[in-house]
């Protein structure tokens, strides 16, 4: 039997992979730039199995319209994007890729914070304009001595503060689902709650997955807890971070620079932080390497391949909680 397959992300999956996996499974591929609901719907209204990037989404309307759909693969760890029990009721599958890109969303928060630590953008700017000035970095910190909080603590965080080993810093983490122990194991220490995390950190770089509970988590009264030479590097979701509020902060010296890879729109459009020096912005590239997309597509294609043959799929989403 030939499955039809839609494919609404070309950007994230390697092409080549995943033609190589699909073929061989004897299923039919099809791309669409549908990412609004009623447009996905159509997309998808005969199709067995759907794999998605961060921006479709998948909502009830497009469960209901796909009688036929018997999984979703979110090609990236968040599924903020999908109704996962509309589509449990439907009992269509939700699976995601729980490794995806670690080692280089982990990597990109690393070179945001030191970006911005350095005043690398200001330099840049400053040398290519004529100038051959240290001063315009002023004021700058060390990095050794410093205390970096995480907030969450899950693998792409655990693979950040294996990273800070050696610089000579203090790591604390703030994650009320993670056991002390399990920071321990990395020489981070679990603080008990998000205000003595904010207080007590120099960089603050976010982790945490947007759901209701985490949506404006950075609004203007963490930005007030936080240090006024204080450093925000988020490569997690832009909907964590309130933007009028983080440039307020910013402005009013409440903090000193943010290093920003997601956005609470993307693309962002004209945004008045894309004027200030303290801000170091890249395009929601942290999950990209060569190697990070041919893994991508192999896991998340396989994996689809598998519900599609009966089996138990490697990395299903529990819709009672969301979670892998």
């Amino acid at each position: 039997m030939t499955h039809r397959v839609v494919v609404s992300d070309t950007k994230v999956m390697d092409e080549a992979t995943r033609a190589a996996v699909l073929d061989a499974a004897d299923a039919t591929v099809e791309t669409t730039d549908a990412k609004e609901p009623a447009a996905v719907a159509e997309a998808v209204a005969d199709a067995d199995a759907l794999i998605v990037d961060a921006g479709t989404q998948v909502t009830a309307e497009v469960v209901d319209a796909a009688d036929s759909l018997e999984v979703v693969g979110r090609a990236g760890i968040g599924v903020d994007n999908i109704d996962v029990q509309a589509a449990a009721d439907a009992g269509v599958t939700v699976l995601n890729v729980p490794d995806y890109s670690v080692e280089e969303v982990s990597t990109h928060a690393f070179a945001l914070m030191l970006a911005c630590l350095r005043k690398i953008p200001t330099f840049d700017r400053s040398v290519k304009g004529g100038e051959w000035e240290w001063a315009v970095g002023q004021p700058m910190h060390r990095l050794a001595g410093q205390t970096v909080g995480l907030v969450a603590f899950g693998k792409l965080a655990s693979r950040f503060a294996a990273k800070l080993r050696g610089f000579d810093v203090d790591v604390i983490a703030y994650d009320p689902y993670v056991p002390a122990y399990r920071m321990g194991d990395l020489g981070v220490e679990k603080v008990d709650d998000f205000e003595t995390l904010l207080s007590e950190s120099d960089i603050v770089s976010v982790h945490a997955p947007l759901t209701d509970e985490t949506r404006g988590l950075f609004d203007a009264d963490a930005f007030d807890r936080m240090r006024d030479d204080a450093l925000l590097v988020n490569t997690a979701r832009g909907g964590l971070v309130d933007e009028k509020a983080l440039y307020d902060a910013l402005t009013n010296g409440d903090i000193a620079g943010a290093g920003l890879d997601v956005r609470a729109s993307e693309p962002p459009g004209e945004s008045p932080l894309h004027d200030l020096d303290g801000v170091v912005c890249s395009p929601h590239v942290a999950w990209y390497s060569e190697e990070s997309r041919a893994e991508l597509t192999e896991t998340v294609t396989e994996d689809v391949l598998r519900v599609l043959r009966g089996e138990e799929p490697n990395n299903p989403i529990d819709p009672e909680t969301g979670w892998f």
